[in-house]
């Protein structure tokens, strides 16, 4: 009797991991100029901000995830390719890289 909870449990939490994913593609995936649905942006630079002064990254990569329609590399050591958009965005003062 007792199993039956857990298997909803379980069942609900699969259910939840999913639309998550779904989110998080169909932010990849989105035509430009569409906005990014909330907390993808969020996961995506804490993920990538992790090992990095958080404030500053966090700010940073927050604005550059938001005009790259969700599009963040995949964690604190990877490329900037994986993003074009990402790798490419400049500061326009001195043309560094804008994106942590």
């Amino acid at each position: 009797m007792k199993a039956l909870p857990v298997a909803l449990l379980l069942l609900a939490l699969v259910a939840a991991a999913s639309c998550f994913q779904d989110l998080a593609v169909a932010a990849e995936n989105a035509p430009v100029g569409f906005p990014v649905p909330d907390g993808v942006c969020d996961g995506k630079c804490r993920i990538r901000c992790s090992l990095k002064k958080a404030g500053r990254c966090m700010g940073l990569c927050m604005m550059c995830c938001g005009k790259c329609q969700g599009c963040v590399p995949s964690g604190p050591y990877a490329s900037k390719d994986e993003c074009p958009c990402y790798r490419d965005m400049k500061s326009p003062k001195d043309q560094r890289p804008k994106c942590p």
